[in-house]
């Protein structure tokens, strides 16, 4: 006799498992997620070697890895310090700077949706890098596979590789020669990249790069990337303008065609 066998529903896999539309693989996730965590964290070494070129001592700059861990607020940091400027001016910049990380917080918490006594712990991780592998995940338990992971990952590595980087300073020279501190911002921009998929965001991003360089010899090291927050708005506002009057004409023309009346043999 013929083995008969249950008939498969179009897309319900042979061994019974559920797909949830639009799910990533975690074994996906998780290679995205090393591979940023990977890339950035190495760039730990950029900044040891530059806060050591700064001044700062090889436990200044271990703690800055360790309790601040969000690397442009580092680099503007010990950047300023090493241009001269007040320590206290230096800090302020780097804590405006850091203010972003706030914003990022607000979304990854409905996202993620963690229990109380683990949110303390993940707000350490919420930086540029988690926030980017996060987003764009189609499921709650993607996005919480990628912020782990990614902030897991880049956390050891940037503390491993800044003590590195601040020991071997003084084999490397003079550190400004080598452009290290650009790599970080390097490795985020190539990630940042592929999400400008929509005109308004390329434009948003432009308009915040020319406030950025055009500001940058004027106001202290922090403050630029803070007012380049401005094109966001700016985009937006004119949006709407340019959206209000078609807006209006389209319901004006709506209006007009419910409420008029068809003649006789028309």
């Amino acid at each position: 006799m013929a083995e008969q066998t249950t008939p498969q529903r179009t897309g319900e896999p042979a061994d019974g498992s559920v797909i949830i539309a639009g799910a990533k693989p975690d074994a996906a996730v998780v290679r995205d997620a090393l591979g940023v965590g990977i890339a950035v964290g190495l760039s730990g070494f950029a900044f040891g070697v530059t806060s050591a070129g700064s001044g700062l001592s090889l436990l200044q700059t271990c703690a800055l890895s360790l309790l601040v861990f969000t690397g442009a607020s580092q680099f503007a940091l010990v950047g300023a310090l090493a241009a001269g400027g007040n320590p206290y001016t230096a800090a302020a910049g780097a804590f405006f700077l850091g203010v972003r990380n706030s914003f990022y917080g607000l979304r990854l918490s409905q996202l993620l949706a963690l229990p109380r006594a683990v949110r303390p712990f993940a707000a350490h991780w919420v930086i540029d890098e988690t926030t980017a592998v996060t987003l764009p995940q189609p499921t709650r338990r993607a996005a919480r596979i990628g912020f782990t992971v990614t902030g897991l990952t880049l956390y050891v590595l940037w503390n491993l590789t800044t003590l590195v980087g601040a020991l071997g300073a003084e084999a490397l020279g003079d550190t400004d020669a080598w452009g290290l501190d650009a790599a970080s911002p390097a490795v985020f921009l190539a990630l940042l990249a592929p999400m400008l998929k929509t005109t308004t965001e390329r434009v948003t991003a432009g308009i915040a790069v020319v406030l950025v360089l055009g500001l940058l010899p004027v106001l202290p090291a922090g403050m630029p990337v803070l007012v380049s927050a401005l094109a966001a708005p700016v985009v937006l506002f004119m949006r709407g303008r340019d959206k209000g009057p078609r807006d209006m004409n389209d319901k004006n023309g709506a209006t007009a065609a419910r409420t008029s009346t068809p003649e006789d043999g028309r």
